[in-house]
């Protein structure tokens, strides 16, 4: 099995990333073998693996089943999963980037304002959690990682599901991309998108749409 080298992202992402490229090949059904199986192919502790089987589950790419016979299968799949599996075919494409930059960007408002309307008080602590991973991250790496978590956990609470699957497939694209900074530059960089974050969670915590449009149009232009 290839290498777990992506950016900011855990080694049972990696390897869901990496599973989920081989599923594209297969047809709803097709066996994709068992848990241990994969962790030998993989060498990873089976506690990874079935991290990464469950986030697989979890996306819909993936179905269980138990008992003889059993094990992992291609999910009959709809067309949200089939349009997110669409979006992160196009990595080969070096233009893809920008691409998924300005399509992100152009759906982050969508997102918020959708998670604006539909959070709970129970949301907001995760939201704020979120940042405090940001705050909290040693390096540049666990701080992109910890970013992509907190777009993920507000694209959760936006109920247009055809929007967020596009929306969580450029993200998926762009956390296998992500650039580098010179130490020279992280501080000062790490320093503005936090705070950019911190005034996003506020406003979707506060339902106002116009505070959450301002905060995203912020959040689109600041570097």
């Amino acid at each position: 099995m290839t290498n777990l080298t992506g950016l900011g992202r855990t080694r049972a992402e990696q390897l869901a990333a990496l599973l989920e490229e081989r599923i594209r090949g297969l047809a709803p059904g097709d066996p994709v073998g068992t848990i241990d199986e994969i962790r030998r192919e993989s060498g990873l502790a089976r506690a990874t693996v079935s991290e990464a089987i469950r986030l697989l589950r979890d996306r819909g790419v993936l179905a269980i089943r138990p008992g003889r016979g059993g094990g992992l299968f291609v999910a009959d799949q709809g067309p949200v999963v089939r349009m997110r599996h669409t979006l992160l075919g196009v990595r080969e494409d070096p233009s893809s980037v920008a691409d998924a930059v300005e399509l992100r960007n152009h759906l982050e408002e969508l997102i918020d304002v959708g998670a604006a309307r539909c959070r709970t008080a129970e949301d907001i602590p995760r939201l704020r959690a979120r940042l405090d991973a940001m705050a909290a991250a040693p390096g540049w790496e666990e701080f992109v990682r910890a970013n992509w978590a907190l777009h993920e956990e507000i694209a959760a609470l936006c109920p247009n599901a055809m929007a967020r699957a596009v929306y969580l497939g450029t993200l998926g694209h762009l956390s296998t991309t992500a650039p580098h900074l010179r130490d020279t530059d992280a501080g000062a960089y790490r320093a503005r998108r936090l705070r950019v974050h911190v005034d996003l969670v506020d406003a979707i915590a506060s339902g106002d749409e116009a505070a959450v449009r301002a905060a995203v149009a912020r959040h689109n232009t600041t570097d």
